[in-house]
C-alpha cells in the first residue's frame, strides 16, 4: 500500500470498499471502533446504502486533504431499469410504471447519452443530503415535502453502454465531483421517454483510489485480529492523493523555517509556474513536509498546509 509502519503517526487514507446496505456514516463508525481512532476520521464522498464501492476514509492529518479527494474524478458502474420511475430515483422507492423500453435499441440510447457528456447543470434529487435553508432535502422528502432545487454545475467525461438486456441498461460513467448518478439515471429515462431508476450502483474509482487496491471490512477485521495495529498497513500515506501535483525539495537548512510557516528559497526552475499552483514539498530524505506555493514577486516558497510526516514517502521525487 506504500505506507511504512516504522515511526507511523497514523495519518493517511484507507481505500475502503463499502458493502451494499451500509451507510457511509456507519462505515466510519465501524472503522472507528475497529481501529480505536475516535477523532479526526471521516469519509470523502458519500455513497448511498444501496450503492457499493470505494469510500475513501481519511485518518488523522488525512482529513485536511478531504477536499483533494473530493475534487478527483469518479468512475461508476450503474444498472438502470427503464420503463419506470421512483421518487428516490433508485430501487428503494415505490416503483411506478411510466412506459416501455421495448422499442429502444442501443443506437437510440447511445445517441441520448451523448447529450449528457460535457459540462452541464444537474438538479439534485430530493432524497439527498443537500442542505436548503439549513435542512437536509431527504428529511423534507420523507415528510412528503418537495421543494425547488437549484441546478448545480457538473462535468461528465464519458458514458458508454456495457449491456442492454431490456429493460435493464448497464452503463459505465466517468464524471467529476458532485454528480448524482441517480439523477443521471432519472434524467436519462425522461429523455428516452420511458422513465428510469437505478437498481445497482458501484463506485469503481475515486480520484487516485482504485477498486483493485481496496480493502473490505472483513480484511480490516482480520488484520486487526492478527495484530491490533495491523490495519495501519492498509493506510495510504498523506501524499497519495497529491500525486497530480508537482514536487520540490527543501534543503536541510531551510526545513525548520518552512515547518514554522516561513517562506523559503527552493532550488527549482521549471519552465513555468502557474499562479497559485500548489506543489508537494519534501525534505532531502523524501519525507513529505507541506503544500507550498511560489510567490511570483519574491521568488520564495510559502507553505499553506504543513504536515511534517516522519515516514519516507514512496511518492517523493527521485
Amino acid at each position: 500500500m506504500g505506507y511504512n509502519l516504522q515511526n507511523s503517526n497514523v495519518n493517511g487514507f484507507i481505500n475502503f470498499y463499502k458493502p451494499l446496505g451500509m451507510t457511509s456514516m456507519e462505515a466510519v463508525r465501524r472503522i472507528k471502533k475497529l481501529t480505536g481512532v475516535s477523532k479526526k476520521i471521516g469519509h470523502a464522498g458519500t455513497l448511498d446504502p444501496l450503492a457499493k464501492g470505494l469510500l475513501p476514509i481519511c485518518v488523522g492529518k488525512g482529513t485536511r486533504l478531504m477536499e483533494n479527494v473530493l475534487e478527483g474524478s469518479k468512475e461508476y458502474k450503474v444498472q438502470i431499469q427503464l420503463g419506470a420511475i421512483t421518487e428516490t430515483y433508485d430501487a428503494e422507492g415505490e416503483i411506478r410504471i411510466t412506459g416501455s423500453a421495448d422499442g429502444l435499441c442501443i443506437s437510440d440510447i447511445e445517441q441520448c447519452i451523448s447529450t449528457f457528456i460535457g459540462k452541464s447543470e444537474q438538479i439534485p434529487p430530493m432524497y439527498s443530503a443537500v442542505k436548503v435553508n439549513g435542512k437536509r432535502l431527504y428529511k423534507l422528502a420523507r415528510k412528503g415535502i418537495e421543494i425547488n432545487r437549484t441546478p448545480r454545475p457538473i462535468t461528465i467525461y464519458d458514458i458508454h453502454v456495457l449491456n442492454f438486456d431490456k429493460p435493464l441498461l448497464t452503463l459505465m460513467v466517468q464524471c467529476g465531483k458532485g454528480v448524482y448518478i441517480r439523477s443521471l439515471a432519472h434524467d436519462l429515462g425522461q429523455r428516452l421517454g420511458c422513465g428510469g431508476f437505478v437498481t445497482e450502483l458501484e463506485r469503481l474509482r475515486c480520484g487516485s483510489f482504485e477498486k483493485s487496491d481496496a480493502v473490505t471490512l472483513l480484511e480490516l477485521e482480520t488484520k486487526t485480529c492478527h495484530d491490533g495495529d495491523g490495519w495501519i498497513g492498509c493506510l495510504e500515506p498523506i501524499d497519495f492523493v497529491l500525486q497530480g501535483l508537482r514536487s520540490v525539495v527543501v534543503s536541510d537548512s531551510n526545513k525548520p523555517q518552512l515547518l514554522n510557516g516561513m517562506s523559503v528559497d527552493i532550488d527549482f526552475e521549471p519552465q513555468e509556474i502557474s499562479m497559485l499552483e500548489s506543489f508537494r514539498a519534501y525534505d532531502t530524505l523524501g519525507r513529505f513536509l507541506a503544500l507550498v506555493q511560489c510567490d511570483h514577486l519574491t521568488g520564495l516558497w510559502k507553505p499553506f498546509k504543513v504536515f511534517n510526516e516522519n515516514n519516507i514517502s514512496c511518492y517523493a521525487p527521485n
